[in-house]
């Protein structure tokens, strides 16, 4: 509920302080005097669009705050918990304007966005007036609005779920087909590369080895013929052969030595076996130098073709073993995504059958409350003086979404016979007014802590009619708060709060202010709006009657 609107250097207002209170509260006034200018305060405070120039002549900024009282359970507090910003049982939305246009919010003092702003007016004030669009005029919103009556939370939840599994089984076999098409248009080249890399099934390493094998053998004969020489002069017809020959001989003169030999013939036969190992190592060493005169081409043939294999796919030698490896599953996956893209139809066409049933099932959920919508609705335009007129809620077939395949337009006939159309088109603005009155009641009968204002709605109509007007509206705010800007004086007489708004000049400047009516001041303001700038005698008559 709306508790205090606080305005301050906004269009013609000052400063203008309002303590609203439960029931209905009545604005009256004469034309141009500023009731649309605190719509436009309360607007500009709750983040809607609106006019561009608010600020008042001659101030630095235009700054309005709004008090609400929030009740447990409100749908405030989850938008306020979403946004990080204090949670309470009081909500102080501030909003400021300065001359150069920019616009700064706070909620409960902390800095917040436009956006967060929108979202809680939402949940905290609904505008309603002959030319708004915001949900009842427009067809757009007629869905939502049925939606709202015939709670149909729990079959839009299994709807959007299955709507969601939709999307993504359509959008896997979307990939699916969009990888096997362009796995189809390589697989020439797949084919003819895993081919090519299979017959020559590189190994890890295999350049290196080749590459070092090849430079021994192109170096192998010149080495062959140093490490022979080498051979020859470690061998019996070199070193071997005159250290046999030393032993021998000092082996002969051992005993006349003294044992003075024995040191010496030990380190000659330890050198001796030294020198055999190292024999045996040249030796093989030439053996392996020893090869076909074809091995060299056929290495060097090897190491190219690696080589060129690697540059022609752009990785390296030893990349060729994995980069194969990719093909190859790229091939595999090219092989069996026919069966892969079976699966994938087969589970979208599950998915459509599951939102078939869901969106079916909010589908009879929503016609069998159009009934029970058109019938409430009718019921209140008796009331209202409109008990010829006819209220429909049709549905038809709208392109499938997450909200379901269902278009739903509120049509009205307003005389017995005439062809039904839609709300906006087919009423004239007293009529239009009572039907949006009609809807609102059936609308918010559940309907908490909501500040409901209307502008105007019951502009086109007099005398009963809008007597009936005024109670349908006090019957509304009975629920909770009604803000009602009015020309009726039988709709401002029903009204439980009462205050006017009137514009003066004060040193060349033009106010306005709003003033809370007493009794004996109801009284006059009631008899001005039913008679005119001269209060007659007659007219405070006529207004104490409709005062009761």
């Amino acid at each position: 509920m709306l508790r205090t609107l606080d305005i301050r250097d906004m269009l013609i207002i000052d400063r203008l302080e309002l303590q609203f209170r439960p029931g209905l509260n009545v604005l009256t006034g004469e034309t141009g005097a500023g009731k649309s200018i605190l719509l436009d305060s309360l607007g500009f405070v709750l983040g809607w669009r609106g006019r561009a120039e608010l600020v008042r002549s001659g101030a630095d900024q235009g700054e309005v705050v709004a008090v609400f009282d929030l009740p447990a359970g409100h749908a405030a507090h989850d938008i306020l918990d979403e946004a990080g910003l204090p949670v309470g049982d009081e909500l102080v939305l501030r909003r400021v304007n300065s001359r150069d246009g920019r616009k700064t919010a706070w909620v409960n003092d902390r800095r917040c966005s436009g956006e967060v702003l929108r979202l809680l007016s939402e949940t905290l004030v609904e505008l309603h007036g002959q030319h708004d669009d915001r949900g009842l005029l427009n067809p757009r919103g007629h869905r939502a609005v049925l939606d709202s009556f015939a709670e149909t939370g729990a079959e839009r939840a299994q709807t959007r779920a299955a709507w969601g599994a939709m999307a993504a089984a359509r959008k896997a076999l979307a990939e699916a087909e969009a990888a096997l098409d362009a796995a189809r248009a390589e697989e020439d080249f797949l084919r003819h590369a895993v081919g090519e890399l299979d017959a020559m099934d590189p190994q890890p390493g295999e350049e290196a080895e080749l590459d070092s094998r090849r430079r021994m053998m192109q170096g192998a004969e010149k080495l062959r013929e140093t490490v022979a020489r080498a051979h020859m002069a470690l061998g019996l017809e070199g070193a071997e052969g005159a250290m046999g020959d030393a032993l021998r001989w000092l082996e002969s003169a051992v005993d006349g030595t003294e044992g003075m030999l024995n040191g010496p013939l030990a380190a000659l036969e330890r050198s001796l076996n030294e020198l055999g190992e190292a024999v045996d190592g040249v030796e093989r060493c030439l053996e392996a130098l020893v090869f076909n005169p074809h091995e060299l081409e056929e290495t060097e043939e090897r190491l190219f073709a690696l080589r060129g294999l690697a540059r022609k796919h752009g990785v390296t030698p030893d990349e060729l073993g994995a980069f194969a490896e990719d093909l190859r599953a790229r091939l595999a996956a090219l092989d069996a995504g026919e069966g892969n893209i079976a699966g994938l139809r087969a589970a979208l066409a599950d998915a459509g059958k599951g939102y078939d049933i869901a969106a079916d099932a909010l589908c009879q959920r929503r016609r069998q409350a159009a009934g029970r919508l058109d019938k409430a609705v009718m019921a209140e335009l008796a009331p209202l003086k409109m008990e010829r007129a006819v209220f429909e809620t049709r549905l038809s077939v709208a392109e499938p979404g997450p909200d379901g395949r269902d278009q739903v337009e509120f049509v009205v006939a307003t005389n017995p016979g005439a062809p039904a159309g839609p709300l906006a088109r087919i009423a004239s603005g007293g009529e239009l007014s009572r039907f949006l009155l009609a809807l609102k009641v059936c609308l918010t009968q559940d309907v908490g802590g909501l500040t409901m204002i209307f502008d105007e709605i019951d502009r086109g109509v007099g005398g009963a009619t809008a007597d009936a007007v005024g109670r349908r509206l006090a019957a509304l705010a009975g629920q909770g708060q009604v803000l009602v800007v009015t020309h009726s004086p039988q709709v401002a007489a029903l009204g439980a709060h009462h205050w006017r708004v009137e514009k003066a000049v004060t040193g060349g400047q033009t106010l306005s202010r709003v003033v809370p009516l007493s009794a004996d001041d109801r009284v006059d303001e009631i008899a001005r709006m039913l008679s005119g700038d001269t209060i007659t005698n007659e007219a405070r008559a006529a207004a104490k009657a409709l005062l009761g």
